[in-house]
């Protein structure tokens, strides 16, 4: 792959090294950008970190394997909501710039992280507890599909062109940061409580605390000059989208599958496969995860930068390359290597899923234009994750604990890495250029 691909021989839209740009990223619109991407991951990785216990607390205990399966199908029906989240919080940000996107989806998910810390288990409440489960993550999928991809064009929108990649990356790690904080907190937890005081009460607490974060988030997110309005142009933008870049859409959407399955097996369902599997306690698995985590958000805004010089392309398809040669074998290492070796592979997934996640958002930022921006990126990122990121977790436990295939893992990444290479070579790289320069659609 070159820079020289289809959409960047136009040499109009090159932002020359010295012309004037946004104003900047001051540390304000950066955090303001990220920690709606903390809140979300933070709950998300927290729900997944806590899944066995959730198994046991909002279903009925006669089978342990249906409870585990069951909770985490709850984590993928909140996926199932991403598009529709997608489409509502895209359609709010064309209409009314992305700040109010921002501010409405991290009000609805702060509601609803701070509700499951508050609900009745089932002991107490029957089918009424999963039930409520049930809605409020149904609404944290509403509010994410409009979260990440919203912050992402606001970072991207407010930087500078030479270091929007960097810019952009802060929104990735966002994310990583909020899943390690996620993992960070339930491992903590764990080595401070008994198994007794995190069934009766210590699950409760991460919910809880996000409450800190969302009234954090809001407080940054006040209204400040230059953010831009929305369009005025009629009719929907997604369909206007799909009309002028349907074929970007779907390119993007079958990279966004891989990363869906990328950072819910790797982040999420990994610690309850490694105490499976290699046999570590619970709270190591989670201090590991924790320990590549922190990898993974350096990794982020390295990537990031990196992108800013070399292309956003380049590095994740480079990325996606390392899963499809590299799964197979890093998987057997976390079945049956040592403490040592379950590291190793947990830290050489991190690079390689920063690689592939930390300059796509300002890759697919520079190929749409400002009037349907947040529609079309929002749809393609959220459609391929709600159905792959969804789904990755609840399908992994059932081929591994039901079906004894302790290696389909890795069999799946590899499928859905190859199939993004393929995205990825339709996707123009567009850096340094002016973001209203529209591409021509495969």
């Amino acid at each position: 792959m070159t820079d020289t691909d289809a959409g960047t021989r136009d040499l109009s839209g090159i932002v020359p090294p010295d012309a004037p740009g946004p104003a900047g990223s001051s540390p304000r619109l950066l955090a303001a950008g990220a920690i709606g991407n903390v809140l979300e991951w933070y709950d998300f990785a927290s729900y997944g970190f806590l899944a066995p216990i959730f198994a046991r607390t909002f279903f009925p205990a006669e089978d342990a394997l249906v409870g585990l399966i069951s909770a985490f199908g709850l984590f993928g029906a909140a996926f199932l909501m991403r598009p529709l989240g997608a489409i509502l919080f895209g359609h709010v940000g064309d209409r009314f710039g992305p700040r109010i996107a921002l501010i409405a989806s991290v009000s609805v998910m702060s509601c609803a992280t701070v509700g499951i810390g508050l609900l009745p288990t089932y002991a107490t409440a029957g089918f009424l507890a999963p039930l409520l489960l049930l809605l409020l993550r149904l609404l944290q999928g509403l509010s994410i599909g409009g979260e990440y991809t919203t912050s992402s064009i606001y970072l991207a929108e407010h930087a500078v062109p030479r270091r929007r990649g960097l810019t952009a990356a802060f929104s990735t790690a966002g994310g990583q940061t909020g899943t390690l904080l996620g993992s960070g907190v339930c491992a903590l937890l764990s080595a401070l409580l008994s198994a007794q005081a995190m069934e009766a009460f210590g699950w409760r607490l991460p919910f809880l605390l996000g409450a800190v974060l969302g009234i954090a988030a809001l407080l940054l997110r006040r209204p400040r000059p230059g953010d831009r309005g929305g369009s005025t142009a009629r009719g929907l933008p997604l369909t206007r989208a799909f009309r002028e870049a349907g074929g970007f859409i779907i390119a993007a959407m079958l990279v966004t599958l891989f990363v869906g399955a990328d950072t819910y097996l790797l982040f999420v369902y990994l610690p309850t496969y490694i105490e499976a599997e290699s046999g570590l306690a619970p709270g190591t698995a989670l201090a590991f995860t924790t320990l590549a985590l922190i990898v993974s958000v350096t990794c982020c805004l390295l990537f990031g930068a990196l992108s800013d010089h070399i292309g956003r392309r380049r590095i994740v398809a480079a990325g996606l390359a390392g899963f499809v040669v590299l799964s197979w074998p890093l998987f057997q290492l976390l079945r049956g290597g040592g403490p040592a070796e379950v590291l190793a592979a947990q830290v050489v997934f991190s690079v390689m899923a920063a690689a592939v996640t930390s300059p796509l958002p300002s890759l697919l930022v520079e190929i749409f234009e400002t009037p349907v921006r947040c529609s079309a990126m929002g749809f393609a990122w959220n459609l391929g994750i709600g159905v792959s990121g969804g789904l990755a977790p609840m399908l992994a436990t059932y081929f591994v604990k039901g079906l004894g295939l302790t290696m389909a893992p890795a069999v799946h990444l590899m499928a859905l890495a190859a199939l993004a290479l393929a995205g990825v070579a339709a996707l123009p790289e567009r850096r340094g250029r002016v973001l209203d320069v529209p591409p021509q659609s495969p």
